[in-house]
């Protein structure tokens, strides 16, 4: 059913290629748990549910799309989550959030069958993209740094230098030099394996102890979060959460889109300009975050160390679907990723690298065009210093329309980016956020 003749790969190949992206990847299963904790959620709870999603994701995209893509909560999405949607609003309990990325699941499905996000996606210019995709790499990235205290609160300059001398500055500190050390070695699941060595750093110097043991039945302690479409749908209209459930959608149609055409042309899977079984493999995300929604975790994305694998010569689904058994596997070491957890700067130099990989977007935005640099500009700026990724996008879909038409140039913006602008607008100047 993989076709691995016509893709010229076999059973072996294809195998190794899915532990080279689970290993690469696997770290989401820690670092999601401790951002969501921010919100108030359990972590059994957070963890398990990032499993169940990407189980169901991977497992959509090996059987139905066959293309070597791994499907798990996104980087980003699940710091805006914590941090912008309930950390930003005291009347937001996580499961309303939550109720909002179900809905914002259900209508990525809707898009997903119909040739809307295609034209959404052709709709918003190529330099806010690539400004959003580094805004959130530069928001990830201070959190990073502020989780393990590097950088502090200042009362006059709002940030300051942290206590470098604090063992949490110093773990993080030394397991970010040896991740970047293998990473620059181009040793393949890099940031796992930087998890690994700085745990054992923890561990032997006292900052680490597994008291619980290290295996245990995954748990669902809140049980099922979202049950119900129509309340879902009344808990976002009640909160005014439009701004927020457009956000979801908007960061996780490029993130998806952009991250499988990239994986699917390094594996030579692009058939021309386009993607065969595009609608199955876009499918494979928003299915994925309805059901995430359901379990307790934020949006699902195709995921760019997917590319780990192809490199290692994976071509078909029966490498995502080798990704999907081992997270199951993964499923039973609840307690160890507990304790890691724990301890943030562990996980701190994963959120570091991922934020300056997404960072690299920056080199690509049109800077000597003040017209499209500034509102690209503006996303990056505002992202990390008001803690939101919806207000960033925002302030770039509300400036880059008004200085087109001021240049004269509003023919160049698509109807539907005046119409984003509009309610962007409406939502910043009327509604609390």
């Amino acid at each position: 059913m993989f076709k691995l003749k016509e893709n010229n790969t076999t059973i072996k190949t294809e195998l190794m290629a899915g532990f080279t992206t689970f290993f690469t990847m696997v770290y989401i299963v820690v670092v999601n748990p401790i951002i969501l904790a921010d919100a108030g959620v359990p972590f059994e709870q957070v963890f398990t549910a990032t499993i169940i999603a990407a189980v169901i994701g991977t497992l959509w995209m090996a059987l139905f799309a066959n293309y070597p893509i791994a499907i798990a909560p996104g980087m980003g999405l699940n710091a805006y989550f914590a941090y912008s949607v309930v950390g930003n609003h005291q009347n937001i309990t996580y499961e309303t959030a939550f109720a909002a990325v179900f809905i914002a699941g259900l209508l990525f499905i809707i898009l997903s069958l119909t040739s809307f996000r295609e034209k959404l996606i052709e709709a918003i210019p190529v330099n806010l993209k690539h400004g959003i995709t580094a805004g959130i790499g530069l928001f990830i990235a201070f959190i990073g740094l502020r989780l393990t205290g590097i950088i502090t609160a200042h009362p006059t300059n709002l940030v300051a230098l942290g206590d470098l001398h604090s063992p949490s500055a110093l773990l993080a500190l030394g397991g970010l030099a040896i991740t970047l050390i293998l990473m620059v070695l181009n040793i393949k699941g890099a940031l796992f394996l930087g998890m690994v060595a700085t745990g054992m750093i923890a561990f032997f110097t006292g900052q680490l102890n597994f008291n619980d043991g290290f295996m245990a039945m995954p748990s669902l302690p809140e049980g099922m979060i979202v049950l119900n479409p129509w309340t879902a749908l009344m808990d976002v209209i009640q909160n005014s959460l439009y701004a927020v459930v457009f956000s979801f959608i908007l960061v996780t149609i490029f993130d998806t889109t952009g991250t499988m055409i990239g994986v699917a042309h390094q594996a030579g899977l692009m058939k021309g300009n386009s993607l065969p079984r595009a609608r199955q493999a876009l499918l494979s995300d928003s299915i994925a975050t309805a059901f995430g929604a359901m379990f307790g975790t934020s949006p699902t994305t195709a995921y760019i160390e997917s590319s780990a694998g192809v490199a290692a010569g994976g071509r078909t689904g029966l490498t995502s679907l080798t990704v999907a058994g081992l997270f199951i596997f993964a499923a039973f070491f609840g307690p160890l990723v507990s304790a890691v957890s724990g301890l943030s700067a562990i996980t701190a130099p994963a959120l570091i690298i991922v934020g300056s990989l997404m960072m690299g977007s920056i080199s690509n935005i049109t800077w000597d065009e003040l017209d499209e640099a500034f509102p690209a500009f503006l996303i990056i700026l505002s992202m990390p210093l008001i803690s939101s990724i919806a207000t960033g996008i925002a302030l770039g879909f509300i400036s880059y329309p008004l200085l087109k038409v001021v240049r004269g140039k509003w023919r160049d913006v698509h109807p539907l980016l005046y119409v984003f602008a509009v309610l962007f607008f409406y939502q910043l100047a009327f509604l609390p956020h």
